[in-house]
Parts: C-alpha cells; sequence; structure tokens
C-alpha cells in the first residue's frame, strides 16, 4: 500500500484495499463506499492491533522485529524471526541482539504498533482523503490499548468483568515483578494454583509458593492483602479456572526450542514433535513434561537471536 501510495498510483492502491476488504473484511461492505468505507477499514485494522497488543503483552511475547511489513492488517503475529517469551519479567528486555537501542524492547510494543498504525494511516490518506478522518481512527487506539491490556492482566489476577481500582493493582504488581525480574510464566501460573487452594488453605499457606518467587518478599507482602480484597466477593474456584485457562503452564522458551533445534539437525524430531504437542495446549498440565515449565538454566540466558536465527 504504502509503494502505490508514495507514488501518487490511487487507482493501483483502490484495486488493491478494495480487494482485501472484499476478501478479508466483508462486514464494512456494509459502510458507504469511499471515504467512510476506508475509514473503517483503518479504525477495524487499529482495533485488532490494539488487542493483539494487549494479548502480546500479557502472555510477555516479544515480537522483536515490528517493522511495518512485519505487522498483519488481519491483527494476527507474523514474520517473527528473533521472537521470545519472557523469562525474567524485564520491561526493557531486548530478544533481538540487532536492535541496538531497544526500538523493538518488550515495553515499546504498543508505541511501535500504533507508529507502524499510522503510517497505515498515511498510506490509506490518499483514498480517505480527510486527515483529520484518519487521526480520529488512530487515536481510537490510545484508549483502546490500555482498556483492552487491563482486560487481559485482570483474566490472569482471575478478574472477569475490570473495575477503576484495577488499574492500580495490575500496575503495581508489575513493577514489583521488574524490581526482582521475576519468572513470568511461573510467577503467574503459581498464582493461579495458589488462588485454586483458597477454599481448602489459609492464604498464608495457599500463596507461599508465590512468596517464594522473590528474594524479597516485602512488596509481595504489601501487595497480597489489595488482591484478597478484590477477589472478595468473586467466586474464588472460577476465578482460579479463568486463570489457568488464561496463564499458560507452557511456553516456547529460547532453551527449549534451542534443544529442539540441536536434535533436528542431527535427524531426532522426537522433541519437535513433543513440542508441537504440549504447546497445542499450553493450559494442560502435560505431567510427563513438568520439566519443561520449570525455570531456565543459566546457559539459556547466553542464548542470542536475530533476524537471522
Amino acid at each position: 500500500m504504502s509503494t502505490f501510495a508514495a507514488h501518487g498510483q490511487t487507482v493501483q492502491l483502490k484495486n488493491l484495499v478494495d480487494f482485501l476488504i472484499q476478501t478479508q473484511f466483508t462486514e464494512l461492505l456494509q459502510a458507504e463506499p469511499g471515504a467512510p468505507r476506508y475509514t473503517a477499514l483503518l479504525a477495524e485494522v487499529t482495533q485488532r492491533t490494539a488487542s493483539l497488543l494487549a494479548k502480546w503483552q500479557a502472555v510477555g511475547f516479544c515480537h522483536g522485529v515490528m517493522n511495518t511489513d512485519n505487522m498483519s492488517l488481519l491483527g494476527l503475529t507474523i514474520d517473527y524471526g528473533p521472537f521470545q517469551f519472557l523469562d525474567g519479567f524485564d520491561p526493557a528486555h531486548i530478544c533481538n541482539h540487532s536492535d541496538h537501542q531497544g526500538r523493538y524492547a518488550y515495553a515499546r510494543q504498543p508505541q511501535v504498533a500504533y507508529w507502524n498504525l499510522f503510517c497505515l494511516g498515511q498510506a490509506l490518506l490518499p483514498l480517505i482523503e480527510d486527515q483529520d478522518m484518519a487521526v480520529q481512527a488512530l487515536e481510537t487506539f490510545k484508549t483502546l490499548y490500555p482498556a483492552l491490556a487491563d482486560r487481559e492482566f485482570a483474566k490472569k489476577l482471575g478478574i472477569e468483568s475490570v473495575l477503576s481500582d484495577d488499574h492500580v493493582l495490575i500496575e503495581s504488581l508489575l513493577q514489583l515483578l521488574a524490581v526482582e525480574k521475576t519468572d513470568f510464566t511461573i510467577f503467574w501460573r503459581r498464582l493461579s494454583h495458589a488462588v485454586s487452594h483458597l477454599a481448602a488453605k489459609e492464604p498464608t499457606v495457599a500463596f507461599e509458593p508465590v512468596k517464594d518467587m522473590f528474594i524479597d518478599s516485602t512488596g509481595w507482602q504489601a501487595w497480597l492483602p489489595g488482591y484478597l480484597q478484590r477477589l472478595q466477593g468473586l467466586n474464588t474456584a472460577q476465578a482460579a479456572a479463568t486463570m489457568l485457562n488464561t496463564n499458560p503452564k507452557y511456553v516456547l522458551r529460547n532453551h527449549l526450542g534451542e534443544e529442539a533445534i540441536a536434535q533436528a539437525k542431527i535427524g531426532n524430531f522426537t522433541r519437535v514433535k513433543d513440542l508441537t504437542t504440549v504447546l497445542a495446549s499450553p493450559f494442560d498440565e502435560h505431567p510427563q513434561f513438568d520439566h519443561w515449565a520449570g525455570f531456565p538454566p543459566d546457559w539459556a540466558s547466553s542464548i542470542s537471536i536475530s533476524c537471522s536465527s
């Protein structure tokens, strides 16, 4: 699209966008033809991208190379060569070793997504023709993404209906995790099991495995009472079920991929097949593969990935 727009090839741009709408966004055919329909397309892509980024952040997914041509108009994750799931929670984590300035660091992904949408808006401007209409469609990202992110993280806490104060609860927890770079996946999974045990155990006992993840548990102990208060009035069994279906036990950590690749290189694809099976249902227990849900080995931190990985 950007090539057609940059060269003033409006006819070709229109043909391409019309084909896109007719094949992938048929619901937009109900919109008035012309500028209103193209603006609706920009708004829809903005919404899908906001939803995608909220899900990325919630599972600790780092894309690594969020160039405009690596973002899907359909709101899908594509072309992720140097991708990674976070081990320790570090908002500044860079998974692509060639990203020297940290442009695509974990915490910057939403801002980069907005920039990419802005570039899409520029490409569609010859069809929309009204800059204010295009900006209005793009600006929805600034309110939509934070709301969707809060919703995703609230589900990780077992909260289905988000309240205004939940944002503070979420952000204070993420800050706590960032201080010690607590393992992101294991923390949320242990928290899920802790909530599932509340009916049978006192909170101090139920949350002991979570507390053990912090070298300095002061911050955790200060945060927990607010969370327990938020859970009051909720069905903790239902909250735990939500959490266990939201917080995966397994993610494709770098060292698991590295080990599978090493075996595949010598003709043994067993690890690849087993990983494929487990990751197809990452919320299930798969007890025979418990070791894949543990903390990464020390050598995993030395793995370097790039666009050529």
